[in-house]
């Protein structure tokens, strides 16, 4: 009989540019080992710089995808992108509660994108209070630093009921970057990594997938998020062009 590998069931929206959201997140979770359950939660219509419009799927859709899913597959990992609406995050956080009923400890890894790398909204929403539900829910929480901002700070989120906060540094200046982790009793560790020229499309996704695929192999969280780290900054000091604009990270080593 064939070995079983670890699952991560992601809740995300569809990428046509194939850079950012599911697609990357498939990949990502692969690249680690593990495999990925992509729950469509919204269609867009993006290139690899700009979202032009952002299409929820219907709440019950979501539920009916995901629910096919869960009743015959086990879950290891869950990994949430963009919800799409506000409904949508309340049934990914009803979800989860079911879940979590015979796996109190399923890890979840919530990657808060509030808006594209030039601002373009991402949710139908207001996108801070659409992610209101999934916090309390939260194991990690990958905000870049103007999300976390956005959300009030990492102390801010913890009392929201998030686990732990990896607040990721490429927004900010300097030759590097630096990724702070404040972990579930409010202490501190801190990863540098040189800063890498260019803009790329779907770092925050490829690094929360990353993360949720070793937790689903039972890694732990420190480990978990020194490889992840390790391998998102690979795929971006490799990535590619196919267009002007945001460069596409190379997610399978080659």
């Amino acid at each position: 009989m064939a070995r079983r590998r670890p699952t991560v069931l992601v809740f995300a929206g569809l990428d046509p540019s194939g850079g950012a959201g599911l697609a990357a997140d498939i990949v990502a979770i692969a690249a680690q080992g593990a495999h990925a359950l992509p729950v469509i939660t919204a269609l867009t219509v993006q290139d690899n710089d700009r979202v032009f419009a952002v299409e929820p799927v219907a709440p019950e859709l979501l539920r009916r995808q995901a629910q096919a899913l869960i009743a015959k597959i086990a879950i290891d990992a869950v990994k949430i992108g963009i919800p799409g609406s506000a409904a949508n995050a309340a049934v990914i956080a009803q979800l989860i509660a079911q879940l979590r009923l015979a796996r109190p400890s399923l890890p979840l890894v919530l990657d808060p994108v509030l808006a594209s790398g030039h601002g373009d909204v991402l949710s139908r929403d207001d996108a801070v209070l659409a992610l209101a539900p999934l916090l309390p829910v939260t194991t990690v929480i990958v905000p870049n630093g103007p999300e976390a901002q956005a959300l009030g700070g990492a102390e801010n989120l913890r009392a929201q009921g998030c686990g732990h906060v990896l607040v990721t540094g490429g927004h900010g200046d300097g030759g590097d970057v630096i990724n702070r982790w404040i972990d579930g009793a409010g202490g501190e560790r801190a990863w540098r990594w040189p800063r890498l020229p260019g803009e790329f499309h779907g770092s925050g996704c490829t690094l929360a997938s990353a993360i949720a695929a070793c937790l689903a192999l039972d890694q732990p969280l420190a480990q978990a998020l020194e490889r992840a780290q390790r391998y998102c900054h690979a795929a971006l000091a490799g990535a590619y062009a196919i267009a002007p604009g945001q460069l596409m990270p190379q997610r399978l080593y080659e």
